[in-house]
């Protein structure tokens, strides 16, 4: 698992029924390539966010896929039109196995 990793999203707390809003999601995350070595020459094995998924109400919303060139600390922006009340499902994985996830709540009026 990589170090100091945080997600970080941004939803509004509330919007009206049909609404298009914007989501913001960030996460905290170094990005090693796979092609630096260490003090000792050895390779330092790659780690990076390869996918990004955003649920609503367990429907999916966005699944994107990153390669070798994803930026550190990588930024989304998208819309969704929110029909209802619930909670959004932010999810990222990483290389090494590692999951981390970040939900948030908005009220539909």
């Amino acid at each position: 698992m990589a170090e100091n990793v945080k997600p970080r999203v941004r939803v509004p707390r509330t919007a009206s029924a049909g609404e298009v809003i914007t989501l913001k999601a960030l996460i905290s995350h170094k990005m090693e390539s796979g092609q630096r070595k260490d003090g000792d020459g050895n390779t330092i094995p790659r780690s990076i966010i390869n996918r990004f998924t955003c649920d609503f109400n367990g429907e999916n919303i966005i699944d994107a896929t990153f390669g070798g060139a994803v930026s550190t600390n990588p930024f989304m922006e998208f819309e969704a039109k929110v029909p209802e009340s619930g909670t959004f499902l932010f999810t990222w994985y990483d290389d090494d196995g590692s999951v981390y996830e970040e939900s948030k709540e908005i009220a539909v009026s």
